[in-house]
Protein backbone atom coordinates (compact mmCIF):
# COMPACT_ATOMS: atom_id res chain seq x y z
CA UNK A 1 0.00 0.00 0.00
CA UNK A 2 1.21 3.73 -0.94
CA UNK A 3 2.35 5.57 1.85
CA UNK A 4 -0.12 8.52 0.64
CA UNK A 5 -2.84 5.93 1.33
CA UNK A 6 -1.92 5.51 5.09
CA UNK A 7 -0.76 9.18 6.22
CA UNK A 8 -4.75 10.13 4.98
CA UNK A 9 -6.70 7.87 7.38
CA UNK A 10 -3.93 8.21 10.32
CA UNK A 11 -4.57 12.32 9.80
CA UNK A 12 -8.37 11.67 10.39
CA UNK A 13 -8.06 8.76 13.24
CA UNK A 14 -6.34 11.81 15.10
CA UNK A 15 -8.72 14.51 14.64
CA UNK A 16 -11.42 11.79 15.42
CA UNK A 17 -9.18 11.24 18.85
CA UNK A 18 -9.18 15.12 19.44
CA UNK A 19 -12.79 15.52 18.64
CA UNK A 20 -13.73 12.33 20.98
CA UNK A 21 -11.65 13.41 23.89
CA UNK A 22 -13.78 16.62 23.92
CA UNK A 23 -17.13 15.06 23.90
CA UNK A 24 -15.82 12.46 26.56
CA UNK A 25 -14.45 14.78 29.10
CA UNK A 26 -18.33 16.40 29.66
CA UNK A 27 -21.31 14.00 30.85
CA UNK A 28 -23.33 14.99 27.97
CA UNK A 29 -21.04 12.86 25.95
CA UNK A 30 -22.79 9.54 26.87
CA UNK A 31 -25.73 10.44 25.10
CA UNK A 32 -24.35 10.23 21.26
CA UNK A 33 -23.36 6.27 21.80
CA UNK A 34 -23.48 6.03 18.00
CA UNK A 35 -20.74 8.16 17.71
CA UNK A 36 -18.52 6.62 20.15
CA UNK A 37 -19.19 3.05 18.30
CA UNK A 38 -17.65 4.78 14.96
CA UNK A 39 -14.67 5.88 16.60
CA UNK A 40 -13.87 3.04 17.94
CA UNK A 41 -14.56 1.54 15.01
CA UNK A 42 -11.79 4.17 13.60
CA UNK A 43 -9.52 3.05 15.96
CA UNK A 44 -9.98 -0.76 15.10
CA UNK A 45 -9.63 -0.36 11.05
CA UNK A 46 -6.50 1.84 11.72
CA UNK A 47 -4.80 -1.44 14.24
CA UNK A 48 -5.37 -3.55 11.37
CA UNK A 49 -2.59 -4.53 9.02
CA UNK A 50 -2.05 -4.11 5.53
CA UNK A 51 -3.05 -7.37 3.42
CA UNK A 52 0.31 -8.65 2.25
CA UNK A 53 0.98 -8.12 -1.69
CA UNK A 54 1.73 -11.68 -3.55
CA UNK A 55 5.86 -11.32 -3.88
CA UNK A 56 5.62 -13.47 -6.76
CA UNK A 57 3.04 -13.89 -9.71
CA UNK A 58 1.94 -17.29 -9.09
CA UNK A 59 2.57 -19.88 -12.50
CA UNK A 60 -0.34 -21.66 -13.92
CA UNK A 61 0.36 -25.60 -14.70
CA UNK A 62 -0.26 -26.30 -18.10
CA UNK A 63 -3.14 -28.60 -18.08
CA UNK A 64 -2.43 -32.61 -18.83
CA UNK A 65 -4.01 -32.47 -22.37
CA UNK A 66 -1.12 -29.75 -23.33
CA UNK A 67 1.39 -31.94 -21.86
CA UNK A 68 -0.03 -35.00 -24.07
CA UNK A 69 -0.07 -33.02 -27.14
CA UNK A 70 3.30 -31.63 -26.43
CA UNK A 71 4.72 -35.53 -26.04
CA UNK A 72 2.97 -36.79 -29.14
CA UNK A 73 4.35 -33.83 -31.16
CA UNK A 74 7.40 -34.91 -29.51
CA UNK A 75 7.05 -38.69 -30.60
CA UNK A 76 6.15 -37.96 -34.07
CA UNK A 77 8.83 -35.78 -34.51
CA UNK A 78 11.27 -38.54 -33.23
CA UNK A 79 9.61 -41.07 -35.35
CA UNK A 80 9.86 -38.92 -38.51
CA UNK A 81 14.00 -38.78 -37.69
CA UNK A 82 13.99 -42.10 -37.32
CA UNK A 83 12.34 -42.62 -40.90
CA UNK A 84 14.89 -39.97 -42.23
CA UNK A 85 17.72 -41.97 -40.86
CA UNK A 86 16.71 -44.98 -42.22
CA UNK A 87 15.86 -43.66 -46.04
CA UNK A 88 19.42 -42.12 -45.57
CA UNK A 89 20.85 -45.84 -44.42
CA UNK A 90 19.15 -47.30 -47.60
CA UNK A 91 20.04 -44.47 -50.05
CA UNK A 92 24.15 -45.22 -48.97
CA UNK A 93 23.26 -48.49 -49.30
CA UNK A 94 21.96 -48.62 -52.63
CA UNK A 95 24.78 -45.85 -53.76
CA UNK A 96 27.38 -47.91 -52.67
CA UNK A 97 25.87 -51.48 -54.23
CA UNK A 98 25.34 -49.53 -57.46
CA UNK A 99 28.80 -48.64 -57.41
CA UNK A 100 30.02 -52.00 -56.89
CA UNK A 101 28.24 -53.05 -59.50
CA UNK A 102 29.26 -50.15 -61.84
CA UNK A 103 32.73 -51.22 -60.89
CA UNK A 104 32.17 -55.05 -61.71
CA UNK A 105 30.67 -53.91 -65.19
CA UNK A 106 33.71 -51.77 -66.22
CA UNK A 107 36.14 -54.43 -65.07
CA UNK A 108 33.98 -57.25 -66.94
CA UNK A 109 34.29 -54.29 -70.51
CA UNK A 110 37.74 -54.41 -69.76
CA UNK A 111 38.05 -58.17 -69.40
CA UNK A 112 35.53 -58.61 -72.55
CA UNK A 113 37.86 -56.29 -74.93
CA UNK A 114 40.18 -57.84 -73.97
CA UNK A 115 39.70 -61.18 -74.74
CA UNK A 116 37.92 -59.67 -78.34
CA UNK A 117 41.71 -57.92 -78.71
CA UNK A 118 42.34 -61.63 -78.35
CA UNK A 119 40.50 -63.24 -80.93
CA UNK A 120 40.70 -60.54 -83.70
CA UNK A 121 44.35 -60.82 -83.31
CA UNK A 122 44.58 -64.64 -83.20
CA UNK A 123 42.12 -64.57 -86.32
CA UNK A 124 44.14 -61.59 -87.79
CA UNK A 125 46.79 -64.19 -87.47
CA UNK A 126 45.09 -67.33 -88.85
CA UNK A 127 43.98 -65.27 -91.95
CA UNK A 128 47.39 -63.54 -92.57
CA UNK A 129 48.80 -67.70 -92.44
CA UNK A 130 45.17 -68.59 -94.70
CA UNK A 131 46.50 -66.21 -97.25
CA UNK A 132 50.01 -66.76 -97.03
CA UNK A 133 49.07 -70.78 -97.84
CA UNK A 134 47.07 -69.78 -101.03
CA UNK A 135 49.77 -67.09 -102.43
CA UNK A 136 52.24 -69.99 -102.57
CA UNK A 137 50.43 -71.80 -104.50
CA UNK A 138 49.81 -72.56 -108.07
CA UNK A 139 47.14 -70.29 -109.30
CA UNK A 140 44.98 -73.17 -110.52
CA UNK A 141 45.29 -75.55 -107.51
CA UNK A 142 44.11 -72.80 -105.17
CA UNK A 143 41.30 -71.79 -107.57
CA UNK A 144 40.46 -75.75 -107.12
CA UNK A 145 40.63 -75.54 -103.72
CA UNK A 146 38.27 -72.61 -103.43
CA UNK A 147 35.97 -73.80 -105.82
CA UNK A 148 34.65 -76.42 -102.74
CA UNK A 149 35.29 -74.40 -100.12
CA UNK A 150 32.80 -72.08 -98.01
CA UNK A 151 32.01 -68.93 -99.93
CA UNK A 152 32.56 -66.35 -96.88
CA UNK A 153 36.18 -68.08 -96.69
CA UNK A 154 36.84 -67.58 -100.38
CA UNK A 155 35.89 -64.19 -100.06
CA UNK A 156 37.83 -63.57 -97.34
CA UNK A 157 41.19 -65.00 -98.54
CA UNK A 158 40.61 -63.09 -101.84
CA UNK A 159 39.45 -59.76 -100.07
CA UNK A 160 42.99 -60.06 -97.94
CA UNK A 161 45.28 -61.08 -100.83
CA UNK A 162 46.96 -58.35 -102.83
CA UNK A 163 45.42 -58.23 -106.20
CA UNK A 164 48.37 -59.56 -108.06
CA UNK A 165 48.35 -62.82 -106.09
CA UNK A 166 44.18 -62.73 -106.28
CA UNK A 167 44.11 -62.02 -109.80
CA UNK A 168 45.59 -65.35 -111.25
CA UNK A 169 43.72 -67.54 -108.31
CA UNK A 170 40.22 -65.75 -109.79
CA UNK A 171 40.85 -66.07 -113.36
CA UNK A 172 40.95 -69.98 -112.63
CA UNK A 173 37.75 -70.56 -110.43
CA UNK A 174 34.34 -71.28 -111.63
CA UNK A 175 32.86 -68.47 -113.86
CA UNK A 176 29.79 -68.81 -111.79
CA UNK A 177 31.67 -68.88 -108.00
CA UNK A 178 33.91 -66.03 -109.34
CA UNK A 179 31.24 -63.86 -110.36
CA UNK A 180 29.19 -64.53 -106.55
CA UNK A 181 32.59 -63.85 -105.03
CA UNK A 182 33.45 -60.71 -107.31
CA UNK A 183 30.19 -59.10 -106.15
CA UNK A 184 30.47 -60.03 -102.63
CA UNK A 185 33.66 -58.00 -102.47
CA UNK A 186 32.24 -55.33 -104.20
CA UNK A 187 28.96 -55.49 -101.87
CA UNK A 188 30.83 -55.59 -98.63
CA UNK A 189 32.25 -52.14 -99.20
CA UNK A 190 28.88 -50.51 -99.25
CA UNK A 191 26.79 -50.04 -96.33
CA UNK A 192 24.52 -52.66 -95.24
CA UNK A 193 21.24 -51.19 -95.86
CA UNK A 194 23.05 -50.58 -99.82
CA UNK A 195 24.30 -54.31 -99.95
CA UNK A 196 22.43 -56.71 -102.58
CA UNK A 197 23.39 -59.70 -101.85
CA UNK A 198 19.92 -62.09 -102.31
CA UNK A 199 20.50 -62.54 -105.76
CA UNK A 200 24.10 -64.08 -105.61
CA UNK A 201 24.27 -67.30 -107.34
CA UNK A 202 26.76 -69.63 -106.19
Amino acid sequence: MRPTSLILPAIAVVAIAKATTTFLDRPEDNEFPAFAGFVSAASAATDEKPAAMPSEPQVCEAPEALLASIRRERELLEAQKARGAERAAEHDLAFETLEIERQRLADLKTELEGLMAKIDAAHTADVDRLVSLYRNMKPKDAAKIMNDLDIEVSVMVMGTMDERDAAPILAALDPVRARAISQIILERSKLPGDQRLDDIRL
